[in-house]
């Protein structure tokens, strides 16, 4: 079978799990990691530390996921080249999302000094906290190529329901940085220090050990040619579609990162509980994205194909899987999460607080199943504009809720304003989710 044929095959559970299992597995190891790089920074005793890595990897992570749309716009554009058969601009998607995330990444460590001031700037921490994530920042800063240039190879891999790949990248990656951090920080000595090293490290392994999946491109012509890679038409496609995940992009991760920084102004010990619990939310994105990601391949290679029937069974059905994941996860929390947070730090202080808002942290992944599965769908579906407006909406509901249940409740109308924050997502971009069905007609 041609690499750029869509797999012929009926849609089924066992060719979603066989989609999503790897993906699930191969997600669930980052915030598995970061839960380990917030664990070993906790077993110094101190919240600062703790707050220091939490509010150092967020600034990164919203700094490179500002180009996340290489990853949903290279799966969406792929799947669907996938499914008229066109190989060539299946080659030069891959070639197009390599190129902008090394410039991209380039520019980062070129601009570091005054993007990581900017950063600094809108993050009410403590001298001591900043000072760490600042040291954090400055070394991390060095991977971004590497980090960017991941989410364009993994998003081209996934549109061709090759996840078993994407987890071999992800373990060994995030296996290689949770090992170098248990050696750095509680072997060496090397403090916070010794997390970003490691993660300096396993970015760049990562993103090597992702282009030899995809060495067979190499051997063709499409990915080195102009005339393909560079096409104005497809070129003016891609950035209209990344543009708009761009502004998506960007507001989400605003409410992600107001979260952070609001929640810093209530004390490192307030700060730390919200990183902890910030990692359990990883862990159902995360795992929930093995769906969302399933359902962005399937959807992309129907709607390619116009087969509006086998559309709305991706949808149904990925999104049937999702749901059960969220359920699954919501009692783990709920019953198991007093005796991971006690994992997580040895500062009891930090434990106690933790517990104090574990509720709102186990009723988050039922409120958001909804959001993340659309999420997928739209992806798939390359309805970047509706993604943009649906988010402008949300976005405003969200910086209304904080308005409104932040100077009441404190910390408490912090995280009740981040779960309105996903019931708008859900209710605004299923509001539009019918066009999609009508495009695949």
């Amino acid at each position: 079978m041609s690499d750029a044929a869509a797999r012929p095959d009926p849609i089924t559970h066992r060719r979603i799990l066989t989609i999503a299992g790897p993906i699930v597995l191969s997600n669930a190891t980052v915030p598995i990691l970061g839960a380990v790089d917030t664990g070993v920074v906790g077993q110094l005793g101190e919240a600062a530390p703790i707050g220091a890595v939490g509010i150092g990897a967020i600034i990164l992570s919203s700094l490179y996921w500002l180009f996340g749309f290489l990853r949903m716009g290279t799966v969406g554009l792929t799947g669907q080249a996938l499914g008229q058969g066109d190989q060539d601009e299946v080659d030069a998607l891959l070639a197009r999302a390599l190129m902008i995330g090394a410039l991209a990444g380039c520019a980062f460590v070129v601009f570091q000094v005054p993007v990581l001031w900017a950063a600094f700037q809108i993050a009410p921490a403590s001298e001591e906290v900043e000072t760490l994530a600042y040291a954090y920042t400055q070394i991390r800063i060095y991977s971004a190529p590497a980090a960017i240039a991941v989410y364009g190879i993994t998003g081209w891999l996934i549109a061709q329901e090759r996840t078993a790949a994407v987890l071999i990248v992800q373990v060994w990656m995030n296996g290689l940085n949770m090992l170098l951090d248990l050696w750095f920080v509680l072997g060496l000595g090397w403090g916070v220090e010794g997390v970003a090293i490691a993660t300096f490290i396993a970015e760049w392994s990562g993103a090597l050990v992702g282009l030899w999946f995809c060495r067979a491109v190499f051997g063709r012509t499409a990915w080195r040619m102009a005339s393909k890679v560079l096409d104005p038409a497809r070129m003016i496609r891609f950035f209209a579609l990344g543009g708009d995940i761009l502004i998506r992009s960007v507001l989400l991760m605003a409410g992600f990162t107001s979260f952070t920084f609001l929640g810093a102004r209530y004390g490192d010990v307030t700060l730390a509980a919200n990183e902890i619990l910030t990692q359990f939310m990883h862990i159902t994105a995360y795992g929930l994205d093995g769906f969302a990601f399933a359902a962005e391949a399937l959807v992309a290679q129907r709607l390619g194909a116009r087969d509006q029937a086998g559309l709305r069974r991706a949808v149904l059905m990925t999104s049937f899987w999702g749901v059960i994941l969220c359920i699954g996860l919501s009692v783990i929390f709920l019953t198991a999460g007093p005796v991971l947070i006690d994992i997580m730090t040895t500062s009891e202080p930090v434990r106690a607080e933790t517990r104090i808002y574990l509720p709102w942290m186990a009723a988050a992944p039922l409120v958001g199943v909804a959001a993340w599965m659309l999420d997928g769908v739209f992806i798939g579906a390359t309805r970047g504009r509706d993604m943009r407006n649906m988010m402008i909406i949300s976005f405003a509901i969200y910086v209304a809720a904080v308005l409104l249940l932040e100077p009441q409740f404190a910390n408490h109308g912090l995280w009740a304003a981040l779960l309105v924050f996903f019931v708008a997502r859900g209710v605004t971009l299923a509001w539009k989710y019918p066009g999609i069905e009508a495009e695949a007609r």
